[in-house]
């Protein structure tokens, strides 16, 4: 929630410093539904009043389809470089969704995809197009800072991965999160 609370900001959006403080008050488990308290804030002051989150839907919704698809694979690859198993998950917990820990750990990079997203529909890209595709899956590749210097989000996702079974084996967790700074290259 703290990278939806940024991209807000860069969009100067009003709502971004109301976003960062419900992502503090998150607790473990969300047993005060604020992840969905804050989609409600979030997705209209994204991308317009007018707008609904659909996963069967058109323009906006289908490049975030896409983006996410590409995010949930590069997530699960990871996963499993790791050691991991994808389905085994932490807070997704269905057993008909063979890439549940992807979804856990994808979530910190999703607001990535949604400014990408707000880029093409800024630029008049509206389908599903080759274009939206290279630029979708080139996300992947942008540019964050991180206390090791700078690294393409894939690698970021990588460390995370990694992060997450090192925890495992030690008993303690301590997850290479990406920092709350946006890509340095947004395209």
């Amino acid at each position: 929630m703290d990278q939806q609370a940024a991209v807000l900001e860069i969009r100067g959006a009003p709502s971004a410093p109301a976003l960062a403080a419900m992502a503090r008050r998150i607790r473990s488990g969300d047993p005060d539904n604020m992840e969905a308290q804050a989609a409600r804030r979030y997705w209209p002051e994204l991308m317009g009043s007018d707008f609904r989150r659909d996963t069967s839907g058109t323009g906006a919704n289908a490049h975030l389809n896409y983006g996410y698809t590409v995010l949930r694979a590069t997530t699960a690859r990871a996963i499993v470089s790791a050691g991991l198993h994808p389905s085994l998950g932490i807070h997704h917990h269905n057993v008909f969704n063979s890439l549940a820990l992807a979804d856990d750990l994808m979530e910190p990079f999703r607001p990535f995809v949604d400014l990408a997203v707000i880029r093409l529909q800024h630029d008049g890209v509206h389908d599903v197009s080759p274009e939206a595709k290279e630029r979708l899956a080139n996300v992947m590749a942008w540019d964050l800072p991180t206390p090791d210097g700078i690294s393409p989000v894939s690698r970021c996702i990588s460390r995370l991965a990694t992060s997450l079974a090192q925890s495992f084996v030690s008993g303690e967790l301590d997850l290479v999160l990406p920092s709350k700074t946006l890509p340095l290259e947004i395209g």
